[in-house]
């Protein structure tokens, strides 16, 4: 389900079985890295479209986590922890959080299985038909990540 009016209806009267929320981590830079990390956001956001498709009524995808690249790691992760901790009192058992900034593969703060990370592909000059199939190998790739997420915390 994404964070839209009409799904979140849904999300309201399915709460007890909806357990599990994704995050997309977009990161922003407006220096010499501009494209690139445009590029990295807007992969990760189609990702979630496709992801969302294969998982609607078992995950609530909320809006996307965005942050300066450049911006102090201490700030960034003080910052995402705590929207975790609020979305985990909410109900929430399960919390992803998507990225294909390599950054955050470093921090320790965050469970590996919590943290869905993809090395981005720029599709911007993609054929479309193309571009669909590398998204379904990248979605497979997250179920699994999301499964075994699921999995280490039983």
């Amino acid at each position: 389900m994404l964070w839209k009016a009409k799904d979140i209806d849904v999300y309201l009267e399915e709460k007890e079985y909806i357990d599990t929320a994704v995050i997309p981590l977009i990161p922003i830079s407006l220096g010499r890295n501009m494209k690139q990390t445009v590029e990295k956001g807007e992969f990760v956001q189609l990702l979630s479209l496709h992801l969302e498709r294969q998982f609607k009524g078992r995950m609530l995808f909320l809006p996307a986590y965005t942050y300066l690249s450049d911006e102090d790691e201490f700030k960034k992760t003080s910052n995402l922890l705590e929207w975790e901790k609020t979305i985990k009192k909410s109900g929430f058992k399960y919390v992803f959080f998507l990225t294909s900034d390599p950054v955050w593969r470093n921090l320790e703060q965050f469970a590996s299985e919590s943290l869905l990370f993809i090395p981005s592909i720029p599709l911007h000059d993609m054929d479309e038909q193309y571009k669909q199939s590398i998204m379904e190998d990248q979605v497979k790739q997250l179920m699994k990540g999301i499964v075994n997420g699921w999995q280490a915390s039983v």
